[in-house]
């Protein structure tokens, strides 16, 4: 708490909104836009490596959080102030960070994939600044986020030679394995004898990430055999089709995302719905879209065509 005091006392409202903008870096879309760039556009195998580090980060973040169940900084000393508008973000227990764990899995990755040095700087420089904002907003101890960030980096490293360098086997055991950890993590928070003090509000955010990952990690099963075998997508094209690729595709994504919301919590109970839900966002992202990849790389084709 020392440490946390001392950004406490150095704390000004341009910084301030300066931390909250950085702070956004560490969260779900900032990792939902990285991943689908990179699968989309850049290369299938560094796609299912940025996504399995992000998946297996937020298993184990939620595992730990219900395991320690550790309170935050203003509940551990409630004469402790935090930047208000960080308040809403600052869900769940505290140990370790969650905004933590996700950018330096995040922009680890990004800078184990990019060959140019000066790029590379950015996305380390991006890792290490996400975490600090979480201290200096006064949500996280430095316990929080050293802990957060040091298990992106074990995933980090781990992960790459299996996803990214090995054969296609290592990219299936570890949709497997991840999937064998989401339902641990959902029988975990179900029916594990937790504290009679531990926080009803956050038992409920463990059971919804639970559902969450579940959902999600079936339907990277279902994209990993389907995209290879029916779609087999091509990532090249010119810029401006990129552009326009990313651009569509991320509406149709959020459209559905938010759109099967209601009407799956019409016809099933909440957390099952979202598993669903979920499921079906990352099936229309790995294999429905990426269906139409062919007419965008035909986009440029047909312009340089064209000019010739």
């Amino acid at each position: 708490m020392k440490f946390l005091y001392i950004l406490e006392s150095i704390r000004f409202p341009a910084m301030d909104e300066c931390m909250l903008l950085i702070t956004r870096l560490g969260e779900e879309t900032a990792f939902l836009v990285a991943a689908l760039i990179v699968f989309w556009c850049m290369d299938k195998k560094k796609g299912y490596y940025l996504m399995s580090v992000g998946f297996i980060g937020t298993i184990m973040n939620q595992f730990f959080k219900l395991l320690f169940a550790l309170p935050r900084p203003w509940v551990l000393d409630p004469d402790f102030t935090i930047v208000e508008a960080a308040r809403e973000a600052a869900t769940g227990y505290s140990f370790p960070s969650g905004h933590a764990t996700f950018s330096v899995g995040t922009f680890g990755c990004l800078a184990m994939m990019t060959e140019r040095r000066w790029l590379r700087y950015i996305w380390i420089a991006i890792a290490v600044l996400v975490p600090f904002s979480r201290m200096y907003l006064g949500v996280h101890t430095p316990e929080d986020v050293i802990t957060g960030a040091a298990l992106a980096l074990l995933f980090v490293f781990a992960l790459k030679r299996m996803a990214w360098v090995d054969k296609e086997q290592g990219m299936k055991d570890i949709i497997g394995m991840m999937l064998v950890m989401a339902v641990c993590l959902l029988l975990y928070v179900e029916f594990w004898p937790h504290p009679a003090d531990m926080d009803a509000v956050n038992l409920q955010s463990g059971l919804k990430n639970a559902c969450t990952m579940l959902g999600c990690l079936a339907g990277l099963a279902v994209v990993y055999e389907g995209e290879k075998r029916f779609v087999n997508f091509e990532t090249k094209a010119v810029w401006w089709a990129q552009i326009l690729k990313c651009s569509l595709g991320f509406a149709v994504v959020l459209l559905i995302k938010g759109g099967l919301r209601s009407p799956l919590e019409m016809i099933l109970p909440v957390y099952p719905a979202r598993t669903v839900r979920y499921f079906l966002v990352v099936v229309a992202a790995g294999l429905l879209w990426p269906m139409t990849f062919r007419y965008f790389a035909k986009l440029g084709v047909k312009n340089e065509l064209r000019n010739h």
